[in-house]
């Protein structure tokens, strides 16, 4: 009798998780299409979209840079020491380039951009939502979603791609100042096997996931900040609980992404 009511409680407590997931998907989804949607709405919030992608796009272009840099120069530096056991290192700029262009520059990306701005936006958010301005905002009629998260979600889907373009361009150089300058590969054999390797194919899917990894990414941060007011902590602590979900959420959410969408697109 004891067994079978553990057996009850256990599966009735699985029951209200599963539940409970599958409801806070559902809010989560929603929230994305409402920001979404209301990106069109006239007139069109240019102004502070501009001053998103400055944010989100601008301002991470150093650290973009610099992650993108020692990124390629490792994996230059590591792809050089493997493939001489089989005396292949002339295949080094093909096994760079395909790493960065398909797998290491989009993932890379949403992640340094969740480090600098993503934690950013739901510390902002959070605070709003903690000090009643987003209350304000919708005492004066003004939608907030539209106003906080519709900019927000248009700059993202604008400034992942080209950071992530960013990213492969200085990895790709990192991997030939390693590979070429460092150890003595042929610099045009490098570049030739960049060039001759790398197809459309595979720009378009890492274009791909680093949009779909900018959905996932603006939309939890935001999400996160916007809800502060309903965790059971309140004032600094939940936002500072907000801010830490949003990161750890985020960044596991693009490493399961990033193997559903390499699933498809392989």
């Amino acid at each position: 009798m004891f067994e079978t009511a553990t057996v009850q409680n256990l599966v009735s407590r699985l029951g209200r998780m599963a539940i409970s997931a599958v409801l806070e998907v559902g809010r989560v989804a929603f929230f994305f299409f409402e920001g979404f949607a209301r990106i069109f709405n006239l007139p069109l919030p240019v102004t502070k979209t501009l001053q998103q992608i400055y944010f989100i796009g601008m301002k991470s272009i150093f650290v973009i840079c610099l992650t993108g840099s020692f990124t390629g120069m490792v994996l230059g530096l590591q792809g050089y020491y493997v493939l001489v056991k089989y005396g292949s290192t002339g295949a080094l700029g093909s096994a760079v380039a395909l790493s960065l262009v398909r797998e290491m520059g989009p993932v890379m990306t949403a992640i340094m951009v969740i480090a600098r701005a993503g934690s950013a936006m739901a510390a902002e958010i959070g605070i709003m939502r903690i000090s009643e301005q987003i209350d304000a905002l919708e005492t004066m009629d003004i939608n907030p979603i539209r106003f906080l998260v519709s900019p927000r979600i248009a700059a993202g889907l604008i400034s992942f791609p080209l950071l992530t373009a960013f990213f492969d361009v200085v990895g790709i150089l990192g991997g030939y100042l390693t590979g070429s300058l460092l150890l003595g590969l042929n610099s045009a054999l490098y570049f030739s096997r960049v060039e001759s390797s790398v197809v459309m194919a595979d720009v378009t899917g890492g274009f791909i996931k680093s949009i779909v990894f900018a959905v996932v990414v603006i939309t939890i941060c935001c999400y996160q900040g916007y809800y502060t007011h309903i965790r059971a902590e309140f004032g600094a602590k939940g936002v500072s609980l907000s801010t830490t979900t949003a990161v750890v959420v985020s960044c596991v959410l693009i490493l399961v992404t990033d193997y559903v969408l390499t699933s498809f697109l392989l």
